[in-house]
């Protein structure tokens, strides 16, 4: 299969191809941040990077046989205090992405976007690309919560089985006095230097993980954020992916992407029906 993707980020699609076991003959690469094209150079160095989405016209690439995308979210996710949908600077690239998926008509497509969108941006995006969503959340193969909308056309895509996956499970030591992490977000990339300021913001909304050093969950005992590994393991990423980043560089790339296991699980049916 050769393969395009929007917004590639860290490739992680390219992580759930290899996991799903199907062969990708050119992976063609669309994204601007200079971190996130580290990590996936230095993973797959084969990579074809063609750079911003915007440039589409300039791109002379071989027809892909599936597009993979994840627009920006920031202004359909209810995290945004905005929240313009996506009439939004950054949310609207999805109409870019959509230009791109009508030029090339691949065979299969999946976009990824936030569970808590407003419905008429839910409804715009669904007409357009003629299907509806499947809402997944990432609990179930994962430590994390992780709500998301996936529209494609990759047939017989279902819920994945509950692996029962722990936020405590995951964490290198520590306590967490929650069953789930709060959804992982590009936010882990700017930590606090009082965590004790922190810990008021993490009681207080629903954004942000602690890990605690004493089970009473005493803040004054001891507190801390993630490290790199434990980002890594709620992404279902393999461990040491993004070594090659500092811990917050590696956050906000991480934040920014998919869980593994997740589009693994929808990727696996293209393999299915075509015997690939």
């Amino acid at each position: 299969m050769n393969v395009l993707s929007l917004f590639d980020g860290m490739s992680c699609g390219q992580l759930a191809l290899q996991r799903s076991g199907i062969q990708v003959n050119k992976y063609y690469a669309s994204e601007i941040k200079k971190a996130a094209i580290k990590v996936t150079q230095y993973n797959f160095p084969n990579t074809i990077q063609l750079g911003d989405v915007m440039n589409s016209d300039n791109w002379n690439i071989e027809k892909p046989d599936l597009i993979i995308f994840g627009s920006p979210c920031q202004d359909l996710s209810q995290a945004s205090r905005q929240r313009e949908g996506l009439k939004g600077s950054r949310s609207s690239l999805f109409f870019q992405a959509h230009k791109i998926l009508n030029h090339y008509k691949p065979k299969y497509f999946l976009m990824e976007n936030v569970g808590r969108m407003k419905e008429e941006d839910k409804n715009i995006i669904s007409e357009m690309l003629g299907v509806q969503p499947i809402r997944i959340n990432s609990k179930l193969v994962s430590g994390q919560l992780r709500d998301r909308n996936y529209w494609t056309n990759i047939p017989n895509v279902t819920q994945p089985e509950d692996k029962g996956i722990t936020f405590q499970s995951i964490i290198t030591d520590g306590y967490v006095d929650r069953e789930k992490a709060r959804a992982l977000l590009e936010g882990e990339a700017r930590p606090y230097a009082d965590l004790l300021k922190f810990y008021r913001r993490y009681t207080e909304t629903g954004f942000g993980n602690l890990i605690f050093s004493d089970p009473s969950f005493d803040p004054h005992k001891g507190l801390r954020l993630l490290n790199q590994l434990e980002m890594e393991r709620l992404q279902t990423v393999p461990e040491g992916y993004t070594k090659c980043l500092s811990r917050n560089k590696a956050a906000s790339v991480l934040g920014d992407g998919w869980t593994i296991d997740v589009i693994a699980h929808i990727l696996k049916n293209i393999k299915e029906v075509n015997n690939v």
